[in-house]
């Protein structure tokens, strides 16, 4: 049988070019080598596209880069050639792309833009489409949408650039205290921070305003947060959902990808009635979003048992102890069978 020739994209001109290393690093090391080829395509931190061909370990520790192995290249954007051109020192070379699967987090990868690149040249794309991917990573749109399909959402207020403190202030004090700033477009919760008096407004805002031209602030919502693997286009598969038990503060990017004070439960701690109106939600969220493929979706679960919608994660983190695949494992699916799976979803839209 003929390998399916599939571009996994990495790096990326994001501040999290460096959890993106390692989730396609855990990708290619559970890609069916019998099924498919990877053509490895590493994007650098300044946004320059190379076609790579050494070790998956140099893409963990971030040593891939290297001109021997690295060569420049680009997506044909000829719909009748879905190709990669890559211009080597002995002239142009097009390598056929059956699917591409961009594991990339955040601005520059998981906004719509790589995914706009790939459905104007006709290329399969693993995950979610452009519109997708650029609602869910706009916290303030895909709450709007949520709370029309009748999920619950946080009472949260958006501000410009422009807002001065004052206004910020009035703002918050109107919306009461502990409260969220966050970036309304970043990931892997990337310039948040957790205000508890209107002291701390002014370090919260100008952080946040380093990674977005728009802010919101968001009430703090009392209980824990959970999340749903979802994994399917029009049938969906849902994975185990987890619980994250946090000691102190936020599940920030440290405690996502170091678990210094935080413990993930999976399956969560809830009851089978639970269990299955957070699985209900997350479908009702990811099909309101117009998801395809995969995401994840995370709810916070109130002391008195109601949801309410966090966010859409359209490229969740991959890693070995990212809760995506774990989710999916306590649903009884191995790593490999979760990246078969979601390409043949791609190929056969």
């Amino acid at each position: 049988m003929k390998k399916l020739k599939i571009a996994v994209l990495f790096g990326g001109c994001s501040p999290e070019y460096s959890v993106s290393l390692q989730s396609a690093a855990a990708v290619l090391q559970n890609m069916d080598s019998s099924k498919y080829e990877a053509v490895m395509v590493g994007i650098s931190k300044t946004g320059d596209w190379y076609s790579y061909t050494g070790p998956i370990e140099n893409i963990k520790n971030d040593t891939w880069f290297d001109p021997e192995i690295c060569t420049p290249a680009v997506v044909l954007p000829n719909r009748s050639e879905p190709a990669l051109l890559v211009f080597g020192r002995g002239g142009m070379q097009k390598i056929h792309l059956d699917a591409a699967f961009p594991v990339l987090h955040g601005q520059n990868g998981e906004d719509g833009t790589v995914q706009g690149l790939f459905e104007l040249a006709g290329i399969p794309l693993v995950g979610c489409g452009v519109l997708a991917s650029a609602l869910c990573m706009d916290k303030d749109r895909a709450h709007k949408l949520a709370q029309a399909a009748g999920v619950a959402i946080p009472h949260s207020i958006v501000l410009e650039r422009r807002a001065n403190l004052d206004i910020v202030r009035a703002k918050a004090d109107a919306l009461g205290y502990p409260l969220f700033i966050k970036p309304v477009r970043a990931g892997s919760s990337y310039g948040i921070t957790k205000v508890t008096g209107s002291e701390q407004l002014s370090a919260a805002v100008e952080l946040a305003f380093q990674y977005d031209d728009h802010i919101i602030l968001e009430e703090a919502i009392p209980g824990f947060e959970v999340g749903c693997a979802v994994l399917g286009n029009e049938a969906l598969l849902v994975g185990e959902p987890d619980e994250i038990e946090l000691s102190n503060g936020f599940f920030n990017f440290k405690e996502k990808y170091i678990l210094e004070t935080s413990t993930i439960h999976v399956p969560a701690r809830v009851t089978a009635e639970q269990r299955e109106q957070i699985k209900e939600s997350a479908k009702r969220i990811y099909q309101a979003l117009d998801c395809q493929g995969f995401a994840r979706v995370d709810q916070f679960l109130t002391p008195d048992g109601k949801l309410v919608f966090n966010e859409v994660n359209t490229i969740p983190g991959f890693t070995a102890h990212s809760r995506y695949p774990n989710m999916m494992k306590a649903a009884g699916m191995s790593f490999e069978q979760v990246i078969s799976s979601l390409i043949e979803l791609a190929v056969r839209k």
